[in-house]
């Protein structure tokens, strides 16, 4: 599967953003899908995640409650709406897909083997 990553950009504090994460490939439902962000000098993190067809949703508890990750099968794209924006969720935004992962290793990046080229999302005043 390819991965292609759109809809980051500057926002205030406060603000809103959605990104999109568009997938090429015919088993599109049978993927586990994943958003992680890398800031500088840092390292990528998980922040949320859609089971394979879709069956739950899961989020790091720094973002919990502020973005909402969705997916639609049917356009094969998987969607990160984030909302109540904080300085500190500036980062590269990163998409993952695999049909492989197992649920334990679910929020583990090197348990994803594709990935989208990233979108920049910036949070400042």
């Amino acid at each position: 599967v390819q991965l292609q990553a759109s809809g980051g950009g500057l926002v205030q504090p406060g603000g809103s953003l959605r990104l999109s994460c568009a997938a090429s490939g015919r088993t599109f439902r049978s993927y586990a899908l994943g958003w992680f962000r890398q800031a500088p000098g840092k390292e990528r993190e998980f922040v949320a995640g859609t089971w394979k067809n879709g069956a739950n949703t899961y989020y790091s508890e720094s973002v919990k409650g502020r973005f909402t990750i969705s997916r639609d099968n049917g356009k094969n794209t998987v969607y990160l709406q984030m909302s109540s924006l904080k300085p500190e969720d500036t980062a590269v935004y990163y998409c993952a897909a695999s049909d492989r992962v197992i649920y334990s290793e679910r929020t583990n990046p090197q348990a994803y083997a594709a990935w989208g080229q990233g979108t920049q999302v910036t949070v400042s005043s």
